[in-house]
């Protein structure tokens, strides 16, 4: 099984770009994030005539994730427990062929400090209780999104360019170590250790050309998961494109 995971920078503007990549990519099952639009307005038709049935979860403007599968996915939790008042659409799960699989968009949190930071963290910790209860289960989950968490030193351009932004900052590279510690493996890191493995370039001061990016999107596995795991890797490619999102898609393949 293919796993994608692919933060479209708005549906609407990106389609064209994302049926190239499934036509070619051709993943059993793609995480969307940033979708900004209401289920009501999601493509499904478009993306089921390329042969995806569709999960939404969406929302006006901003936000919203999906996940498409080839196979029936049966929505399994939508949204995060444990804050009645966030009416932010960033997480929704599903069971694919008995792998349990969520989309997930982490808040960004800047300004830092301030509320959106806290935001961030509190959301975090959130994620972090559901994890423990999908962990619990014993079965191969993939929690797959924009993290919006460059995890070390090696997955930015500039470390110094970078010290006061929240992707980089103790709490939130702290809180990334707290979920990777408790069982999940970094599936791009598992298949390349070391080195540059950027899924994200900004669309200011000629980012892409000079290959100043951030690894902020990422596959984590639970134990079973981990132990199926075929292959990872990260479609640079497709930043290139016309209308790319400033994102790019990153995959893990896991045995059936």
């Amino acid at each position: 099984m293919k796993i994608a995971t692919f933060n479209i920078n708005g549906i609407g503007a990106r389609l064209p770009r994302l049926l190239d990549w499934l036509a070619e990519a051709t993943p059993d099952v793609v995480c969307l994030q940033e979708i900004k639009t209401v289920d009501e307005k999601f493509p499904v038709a478009e993306i089921a005539a390329a042969g995806y049935r569709s999960l939404v979860h969406g929302q006006k403007g901003f936000n919203g994730v999906a996940i498409l599968s080839r196979a029936e996915a049966v929505e399994t939790k939508r949204g995060l427990d444990g804050d009645p008042a966030d009416d932010h659409s960033r997480y929704l799960e599903a069971e694919v062929e008995g792998v349990r699989i969520a989309s997930i968009y982490l808040p960004n949190g800047n300004p830092q400090p301030g509320p959106k930071f806290g935001y961030k963290i509190a959301w975090f910790a959130r994620l972090s209780e559901r994890a423990r209860a999908l962990s619990a289960l014993e079965r191969p989950v993939v929690l797959a999104g924009d993290y919006n968490v460059i995890p070390t030193a090696e997955d930015v351009f500039n470390e110094v360019a970078m010290s006061h932004d929240a992707l980089t900052q103790p709490e939130t590279r702290a809180a990334f170590r707290t979920l990777r510690h408790a069982g999940w493996t970094d599936a791009i890191r598992s298949v390349q250790p070391t080195g540059r493995a950027y899924t994200f370039w900004d669309y200011q001061a000629g980012a892409w050309p000079r290959d100043s990016g951030l690894r902020i999107d990422h596959l984590l596995l639970s134990p079973s998961a981990a132990d199926r795991l075929v292959n990872a890797g990260i479609d640079r490619a497709v930043r290139g494109g016309e209308r790319a999102s400033d994102h790019v898609p990153a995959w893990v393949e896991l045995r059936g």
